[in-house]
């Protein structure tokens, strides 16, 4: 039986000092003065789905290190951090602490946090992908989306009318709710796939998503290759329908089409290169390319937008992979760096292209490279992140002592998400995550650093995590486990459906949630929710876009 935790590892304390602070005004002037800023909410998905910054970035304390790491990889980026305000910033501030010992030297706290930006006459966003959603809102009138409502689907679908259904989600979206008969092609995929499936240019195409945005801009990227048929994107999605009263199709077993012919592939990429012509995509040599990888004054994310697939079989090294479809519905997952570079890479010159425009078109630096994944690059390495040290594996003998020894038991910790430990969990457990971590230790052990703890966490980076914070606290005596090795070990399991509370569980963000699963008044709110977003912006916030001079105002 393991009772001692023990590690050679060195510890990377976070400093004592606190980080400088700037008021909401000084935040608002950074934001518009064209040099690189990571504004980083570092409280939980649902506190950061509450109310947020248009231009924020979610890394969220729990996670904080390795979510920074892939988010602002140069770490002389100016770089501001904010939480709810509370305790004078507390926990951004410890987040800063944190950053700096990673080697982040350009770290500063919003002053009042969130609180402050919205007193200071600035808007806090509900939901999330926030600055890809409102693009998507104005595409749809500045390029004039051609649009079709479910019950006319549905009615063509019934008179067996010819058309092609595209889901314009990821393959996982698609199989859990679907249209009927729709067929997968992430947006990433339609410039390389779309004619295996529509040959006949008199066939309508229609494009849906689970809302508005894929929908619209799976169409307009049909648009700007300038496909024959006619194409429509499904207003409102999957949410739509339902909304519609028709039925969705749950487990589809539908793939990828396969992958175009010779014939199909050129003309693929004839399309693709003509449409980032028109707009103004840039295309490097090698040589420029390695200029931009090589400043290190620059932050240049390269990102490799095939499949999964095609990914893990190979391609250049250190190139981070994205989907080109969710890059493009989820920038601001992936890039953390305003007024960053971005390099979109592919083997084909079909998919790169047109992602490179979409990423122009939302305001970024994006840029193709010559012979794209065959170009002779090389992605400097990252110094690596630091890991927190270790924390001690709980054995077996170890969690049946504590489960049959009440005068020497631990103090259990669960570092779930809020709704795993709502359904099951081990019996005597309190439920804790990273920013309340030393609180709840605190309660849970009566103040007595002594007392063993136990973290019970999915992963050992999770429980690394907490127990870097644990150990500057004081307590010394930590171990961690799966909830499995619990059960496993015989400890008694139990379900608390209203604990955490909603208020508690700030993992997880309840706004319009259940909109999947058949909760129609989740549906309307969400959907009313993204039609007005353009209306919430600020004009500086619109204006990071960039619409062609062709289209029409939105």
């Amino acid at each position: 039986m393991t009772l001692h935790s023990e590690t050679s590892e060195p510890i990377a304390t976070a400093p004592a000092t606190r980080a400088p602070a700037i008021s909401a005004g000084t935040l608002h002037q950074w934001l518009q003065d064209g040099r690189e800023l990571a504004l980083l909410d570092i409280r939980e998905h649902g506190q950061y789905g509450e109310g947020h910054p248009f231009f924020a970035v979610h890394a969220g304390y729990s996670r904080l290190e390795p979510e920074v790491a892939r988010l602002v990889p140069r770490r002389a980026t100016r770089t501001v951090l904010f939480d709810d305000g509370d305790a004078d910033s507390a926990l951004a501030h410890r987040a800063a602490g944190r950053l700096g010992a990673l080697g982040y030297d350009d770290v500063w706290v919003l002053a009042g946090g969130a609180p402050a930006w919205e007193r200071a006459g600035h808007t806090l966003f509900k939901g999330v992908n926030l600055p890809s959603k409102t693009f998507g809102e104005i595409a749809e009138h500045a390029f004039e989306v051609p649009h079709i409502d479910a019950h006319e689907l549905a009615r063509r679908q019934r008179a067996g009318e010819p058309l092609v259904l595209l889901d314009g989600r990821t393959l996982e979206e698609h199989r859990k709710m679907t249209l009927p008969g729709a067929v997968p092609v992430p947006n990433g995929e339609l410039a390389l796939r779309w004619r295996v499936l529509a040959p006949d240019p008199a066939t309508p195409i229609v494009v849906h998503c689970a809302g508005r945005t894929r929908s619209i801009v799976g169409a307009q990227i049909l648009r700007d290759l300038g496909v024959p048929n006619p194409v429509f994107a499904l207003e409102n999605g999957t949410q739509g329908w339902a909304l519609a009263g028709l039925e969705l199709e749950r487990g589809s077993a539908r793939t990828l089409p396969p992958s175009p012919d010779a014939a199909q592939r050129k003309a693929a990429r004839d399309a693709a290169a003509a449409a980032a012509r028109r707009a103004s995509v840039p295309t490097l040599t090698a040589v420029e390319a390695q200029a931009w990888l090589d400043d290190g004054a620059r932050t240049t994310f390269v990102f490799d937008v095939r499949t999964a697939e095609e990914f893990a079989a190979g391609g250049l090294p250190g190139a981070r992979h994205a989907p080109g479809g969710q890059l493009l519905q989820a920038t601001d997952l992936q890039i953390g760096v305003r007024h960053a570079r971005i390099l979109v890479l592919d083997d084909d010159a079909v998919r790169a292209p047109i992602v490179a425009v979409w990423l122009r078109r939302l305001g970024h630096e994006a840029a193709l490279v010559e012979e794209g994944l065959a170009a002779a690059l090389y992605v400097p390495a990252r110094e690596p992140v630091q890991r927190p040290p270790g924390v001690q594996n709980a054995d077996a003998d170890a969690l049946v002592a504590w489960r049959e020894g009440p005068d020497t038991s631990a103090a259990v910790l669960d570092l779930r998400s809020a709704l795993a430990f709502r359904a099951r969990h081990a019996r005597g457990a309190v439920w804790s995550i990273r920013p309340r971590v030393i609180t709840d230790a605190s309660t849970a052990t009566s103040g007595d650093l002594t007392r063993p703890v136990l973290l019970i966490a999915p992963d050992e980076s999770t429980a690394r995590l907490a127990a870097l914070d644990l150990r500057e606290a004081g307590w010394q005596r930590l171990w961690w486990a799966t909830a499995e090795a619990l059960e496993a070990a015989g400890w008694a399991q139990e379900a608390t459906p209203e604990s955490p509370s909603d208020v508690e569980a700030i993992d997880y963000l309840f706004f319009v949630h259940d909109r999947h699963d058949g909760n129609l008044d989740a549906a309307r709110r969400y959907l009313d929710w993204e039609l007005g977003l353009v209306a919430q912006c600020a004009p500086e916030e619109l204006a990071s876009f960039r619409i062609p001079a062709h289209a029409p105002a939105p």
